[in-house]
């Protein structure tokens, strides 16, 4: 077969120096990155791609805006998604894809206080009703939240005994069930966004780092999943069905590109630092000079250097459509933890290189360092990786 030229991103240089000059202002204010979304999705950024082409921009966007590209990860999932699905011969998500063509946005709303289960099991209750499913919980860390249009979430359906509940799909079990589906918010005529009922979100984000995102609650309070618009019901707990793999595969990979961009960006501002500085006890020659400097830099370079072979292979394998079988989860779980742990090591190295400047608020290496802990808080945490693995390994506990 012969090998197809790779498209070329819509990330020009010129578009990429005016989102990395709104980032600062955006962090400071606490703002969501309203005119970098306008203009990615004029450029066509929200559309859908290969994994492969998504993680090397999302890479090369991250090295400019973090937080930017992280938000813009939530949307690039369920494309990605979709994508997948088409890819197995399933085309319950085509409409996915359509309207990311057409610039809707799509978000996440699936992390829950205290739900440590996160895609198994939830806190929020379903309930079957005419025509579709109503959602009532509270969601934390919805990204996108003052601009998405379509919103992935999920919540719990506990059947009365002995029945599925009336008028339920076919799909859905006796027992307790994972109902998945998408919620729609419209535009008016304006273009301003329209109050869905059953819907609220509080503007309560007010974190350390990746601020941009604006991660809101949202309430739900009986909201309505239309049945055409529900994409799994899935018996609760642990799942092997794709539509889960391919929300892990992408959430993960993408994730992971995200943070080694990060670290990209530190590791260029540290080689900037370390050629403009200098030394008074060396006689004012650059710390470029200095053998610790240098060690620091290789060390964190040497990590760095790890992370694209691994992503790249991740992304081809999932594009051309390796099965590699449960060994899936197993290694999508080991790319982010390895992908965040060396993105905080390269930035710790990085500001011992740029000295007490980098220490101040306003420099971006502090931003970074403020944005590059958020990695150990997306799902799966330290644990649950380590369960991963060891149940691969091991088998799982009795």
């Amino acid at each position: 077969m012969t090998e197809q030229p790779e498209p070329a991103s819509v990330l020009t240089s010129e578009l990429l120096q005016r989102i990395r000059d709104r980032a600062a202002d955006y962090d400071e204010r606490n703002a969501f990155f309203t005119e970098d979304l306008d203009e990615l999705r004029a450029a066509g950024y929200l559309r859908p791609r290969s994994l492969l082409d998504a993680a090397r921009d999302q890479r090369l966007l991250a090295a400019h805006a973090p937080a930017t590209a992280l938000g813009l990860t939530m949307h690039l999932v369920w494309v990605g998604v979709a994508r997948d699905l088409a890819a197995a011969g399933d085309d319950s998500l085509a409409w996915v894809s359509r309207d990311a063509e057409a610039g809707e946005l799509f978000a996440f709303a699936i992390s829950e206080a205290g739900n440590d289960r996160v895609l198994s099991d939830s806190t929020t209750r379903v309930d079957r009703v005419e025509g579709g499913w109503e959602l009532t919980g509270t969601k934390i860390f919805t990204t996108l939240s003052p601009a998405w249009t379509r919103l992935g979430t999920l919540g719990r359906h506990d059947p009365a005994p002995g029945a599925p509940g009336a008028g339920a799909p076919a799909a859905a079990s006796a027992g307790p069930a994972i109902v998945h589906g998408f919620l729609t918010r419209e535009r008016d005529a304006t273009g301003a966004l329209v109050d869905t009922p059953g819907i609220t979100v509080t503007p309560d984000w007010n974190s350390l780092g990746m601020r941009a995102t604006q991660s809101h609650t949202t309430h739900f309070d009986r909201a309505t999943v239309a049945d055409e618009r529900v994409a799994r019901i899935l018996p609760v707990g642990p799942s092997a069905d794709p539509f889960t793999l391919a929300i892990v595969a992408n959430f993960l990979t993408l994730i992971s590109s995200v943070y080694a961009g990060l670290a990209d960006r530190a590791l260029e501002l540290a080689i900037e630092s370390a050629h403009r500085r200098t030394s008074l006890r060396n006689e004012g020659a650059p710390y470029s000079a200095d053998p610790d400097i240098r060690r620091r830099i290789a060390d964190a370079a040497l990590a760095l250097d790890a992370l694209a072979p691994q992503i790249e292979a991740v992304c081809r394998d999932r594009d051309q459509g390796l099965d590699r079988g449960m060994r899936w989860f197993r290694d999508l779980a080991g790319l982010k933890q390895r992908s965040v742990a060396t993105a905080r090591a390269v930035v710790d190295q990085v500001m011992h290189v740029a000295g007490g400047g980098a220490y101040r608020a306003t420099a971006e290496l502090s931003r970074l360092q403020r944005d590059v802990l958020a990695g150990i808080y997306h799902p799966g945490d330290p644990e649950s990786v380590h369960a991963t693995i060891a149940a691969d390994l091991l088998g799982p506990l009795p």
